[in-house]
């Protein structure tokens, strides 16, 4: 277990594996739905998955709304790219910047399970349709992630490219 610990980045242990443990903790406290893991393993297993997709939550979700709403701009992506290259706190920052973004989303996903456990005592419906949505909802979610990365990896190519013709 410390070998796999070891392995994870910094990157992963705060924005996947930390927002994953305190969900799980925030859901435990304020919902009747209990979600922390009392085997170490699989709980770090389970910790990951749900800091990864609270994770890209933030990403798909909260970062466009508030680049919509104007709370956030970004510099062009070639810019970054070249500021990364020179300046060596830009990775820092950008990793910081991630952490800060999935926070959010961490605290509007508790709100959502806390207001989903509410209704799901009175809607007996719910119990019925949840895993369907939540494996829909899952899927979609990932499926669009692969598309933004699949995309973030296409103009990191193209700002190399622009780069090495310069």
């Amino acid at each position: 277990m410390k070998d796999l610990l070891d392995k994870l980045s910094s990157y992963n242990i705060f924005n996947y594996l930390l927002p994953g443990v305190l969900f799980a903790v925030f859901v435990d406290e304020l919902t009747s739905f209990h979600i922390l893991q009392h085997d170490i393993a699989v709980g770090v297993f389970v910790y990951y998955f749900l800091g990864s997709v609270i994770s890209r939550i933030g990403s798909l979700l909260i970062e466009p709304l508030l680049r919509k709403w104007g709370i956030v701009k970004f510099a062009p992506y070639q810019d970054f790219v070249r500021a990364s290259k020179t300046d060596p706190k830009m990775e820092i920052l950008s990793e910081a910047n991630n952490m800060y973004r999935t926070i959010c989303s961490l605290m509007l996903c508790v709100g959502v399970v806390a207001l989903y456990n509410r209704a799901y005592s009175s809607f007996p419906v719910l119990h019925t349709v949840t895993p369907v949505v939540l494996i829909v909802g899952l899927f979609s979610l990932y499926l669009l992630s692969y598309k933004k990365q699949t995309a973030y990896i296409t103009k990191r190519i193209e700002a190399s490219s622009i780069k090495e013709q310069q």
